[in-house]
Parts: structure tokens; C-alpha cells; sequence
């Protein structure tokens, strides 16, 4: 059965399953109509969602829906209680999807085409993380103002005068920050106008933790736009990115803004592959798609190594701060990092931005997923749910920070 969020909630829907409070009061009974009343007494419980039954000539799309999404979730445990609380999630926006007219994409429409005449810098068996991010990096130099935030960030000295000149001086990067500064990411009860009360409210570590993660952003373009959607690939990056600073909130870290920063750029690693392997990429990518396998796999296959271990490279050369670069560079495989349970927030923000992109015309099956990595965290599978509702109310306003 569909679950849907509160906000979303209509009058005359019928509930599919007892409606109960933390104490375990049962507030609506399974089967019974939602009543204008039952609205606000639902808000005012701080009940996030609830399952509700399909109309009665809505069961062949709930089925369409269903059928469509599964194919995304081949690589997972389907016993997994996390994972069928997504596939429950990602069912619910493909039938909403479905209601509106959507019609799902055709495999033959997911894969990448008209690539014949991309090539790449060298042959794949030559290829490797250390050699392609040598290449990259000798050829474009990164922006200067990164290293001018990094060395301000990392001055015991660090002021907010110091650090609002540096940023001022790019309108380009102003403008985001205060878009963020104004955006649920913060939920700030009064609007931010300047960079320097941004920093007053935000801080002088986090902010500019925000202004590394997007300068770097500015540093990716000339990727060949058959091979990839850009838009589409920052969609997935800025909705990991939120997942995961909402994900570090729910498991009390504070300090969030690395995780959001780290979900905006786990890919990083792939853009490169994009620039550098254009055609070996898109063998990757054709190769996940028609064995549903996840593309990380695909790369393992067709590279012998993946986009991780490019990020690893690329970041260790920008000298990003380490405590963000590994966050990016473990999110496929947390257990091996220094922090397992730090790097789980990021890949399983990365995974439930999967299942979210499901719905939009998403093209590859989800990652493989780490039951250990979400115990570490220490949340309980119905927090899936919560940690997804929480991303709806939020994503539209920070995307548009991005745009």
C-alpha cells in the first residue's frame, strides 16, 4: 500500500493500517475514511505518514508501479526490512508519477547512444585512478579561490571579515551560499542578506565547508552531454547531499555540513571517468544496464576499478579536508573506512537518492546495500519513512539554491 506524507493527505482516503502514536494509541483504525479533523490532529501528534488504500480503479497502476520499480532493486536483499520500506517509498512516487500521464522510460531509451564519436584520452587497459587524475589535473588548474577558502578555513586565525571578503569576491558563489543560507537546509526563522550574518548564524567552519564543496562543483564541465545529463547527475548529488545532512541530524551529528557536502560530490569520481574514458564509460553504463547490474559494478567489469578510486586520487590532490574526502571515497564500502558508521550516513543517503530517482527517470538499478552500515547507525527501519518524508518537504526549495 502507497504511504503518503501528512501534507499530503486528503479527506475520504481510507487509512490501510492502524494510524498509532509513540505510546501506541490508536488514533485512525485500518479501514476507515480520513476526515477533515483528522488533519491537524495528525500534525499536531508530529505523524509524518500513513499508509492508505489505492482507490479501487487504481490497483492496475499500483501493480504497474510496483512491477516497474522492482527492476531497480535487483541487486539488494529483498528481506532486507530497509530495503522494502524504500521499495515501498519509490512504488508510492512512480504510481504518483503514474497518475500524472508519466510514461516510465524503454530500456532502449535508458541506454546512452550517438557516442560513436566520442573518444578517450587512452586506451582503457592503460588507464588507471593515479594516471587519469595526473592528466586531468596537469591540464585544468583548479579555481585559486578553493585554496584561498581551504587555508582560511584551516587558520586559527579565521575570522568572518577574513572569510565574507574572500567569498564576496564571487558573485557566483555569494549567490548559492545565500541561497542556502535561506533554504530549508537551514530552516532559519528570519531571512539571510548577507554572507557575513550568514556566517554569524551558520559559522565560520561550516560555511566554509559549503563554499569548498561548491567551488568544487564549478570545477566539472566539458562532459560530453550524450554520455550524461548534468542536470540529472546533480538532481541525484544534491538529493544525496540532503539526505545525508538529514540522515546526520536524526543520529545526532551536529556539525552536518560535511555530510551534505560529501553527498554533493560522491560522484565526483565519475565525472572524471566521463571526461577522460568517454567511450570505455559508456561501455560501463551499457553494461549495467543490460545485465541490471549497479554501474559501480559495471565500472569494477569494464575498468577494474571505480569511481572511488579516482575521487581517492583527485581529492588527495586538491588536498581536500580529509574528513570529507573519506566520507566520498567510502560510500560504497563503509565498513572499510576509519569511521564506518560516519561513512554509512553517505551511503545510504546515496541509495535512498537512488530510489527517489526511480520516479525520475531513473536509469540504473540501486547499489549494492550494507545492512551492517545502516546498524551503525542505530536507527530502526520504520526511520526510512521519516528520513523520506523529511527530504520531500525539503527538496524542491534547496535545489533551487542550485539553480
Amino acid at each position: 500500500m502507497p504511504r503518503i506524507a501528512i501534507a499530503s493527505l486528503k479527506p475520504g482516503m481510507v487509512v490501510a493500517s492502524d494510524v498509532v502514536t509513540e505510546q501506541g494509541r490508536v488514533i485512525l483504525q485500518r479501514g476507515k475514511k480520513v476526515e477533515s479533523f483528522h488533519l491537524q490532529l495528525l500534525k499536531g501528534l508530529c505523524i509524518e505518514a500513513v499508509e492508505i488504500e489505492a482507490p479501487s480503479g487504481d490497483s492496475d497502476r499500483e501493480e504497474q508501479a510496483a512491477a516497474y520499480a522492482r527492476d531497480f532493486f535487483a541487486f539488494v536483499n529483498p528481506d532486507s526490512q530497509v530495503m522494502i520500506e524504500l521499495f515501498r517509498f519509490a512504488t508510492g512516487l512512480v504510481g504518483a508519477r503514474l497518475a500524472e500521464g508519466w510514461i516510465p522510460p524503454s530500456l532502449s531509451e535508458r541506454r546512452a547512444q550517438n557516442v560513436e564519436q566520442l573518444e578517450d584520452v587512452f586506451p582503457v587497459e592503460f588507464a588507471d585512478p593515479a594516471r587519469i587524475v595526473a592528466h586531468e589535473t596537469e591540464l585544468t588548474s583548479f579555481p585559486d579561490i578553493y585554496f584561498k577558502l581551504k587555508e582560511e578555513a584551516e587558520s586559527p586565525k579565521a575570522s568572518v571579515r577574513t572569510l565574507t571578503d574572500l567569498v564576496s569576491r564571487d558573485m557566483g558563489l555569494t549567490a548559492k551560499l545565500l541561497k542556502l543560507a535561506n533554504s530549508p537546509l537551514y530552516g532559519l526563522p528570519e531571512s539571510v542578506e548577507s554572507i557575513e550574518r550568514a556566517i554569524a548564524i551558520i559559522g565560520i567552519q561550516e560555511l566554509s565547508t559549503l563554499a569548498l564543496g561548491i567551488t568544487a562543483i564549478n570545477y566539472f564541465h566539458g562532459i560530453p552531454p550524450e554520455l550524461v545529463d548534468m542536470r540529472r547527475f546533480w538532481r541525484h548529488s544534491i538529493s544525496t547531499g540532503l539526505i545525508a545532512k538529514i540522515i546526520a541530524n536524526a543520529i545526532g551529528e551536529m556539525k552536518n555540513e560535511r555530510f551534505f557536502i560529501a553527498g554533493l560530490l560522491h560522484d565526483c569520481g565519475r565525472l572524471i571517468l566521463f571526461k577522460k574514458l568517454p567511450y570505455a564509460s559508456t561501455e560501463a553504463l551499457l553494461y549495467a544496464r543490460e545485465n541490471f547490474v549497479p554501474i559501480v559494478e559495471a565500472e569494477r567489469t569494464v575498468f577494474e576499478f571505480t569511481h572511488t578510486d579516482l575521487s581517492t586520487e583527485l581529492l588527495a590532490n586538491w588536498q581536500f579536508p580529509k574528513h570529507i574526502a573519506e566520507l566520498i571515497n567510502f560510500h560504497h564500502n563503509p565498513q572499510d573506512g576509519p569511521d564506518p558508521r560516519l561513512n554509512a550516513v553517505v551511503h545510504v543517503a546515496d541509495i535512498m537518492a537512488n530510489a527517489v530517482d526511480i520516479a525520475a527517470d531513473g536509469m540504473y538499478v540501486l547499489p549494492p546495500f550494507d545492512e551492517a552500515a545502516w546498524n551503525a547507525l542505530g536507527l530502526p527501519p520504520s526511520a526510512v519513512g521519516r528520513v523520506m518524508t523529511a527530504f520531500e518537504t525539503e527538496v524542491m526549495e534547496t535545489m533551487r539554491a542550485f539553480v
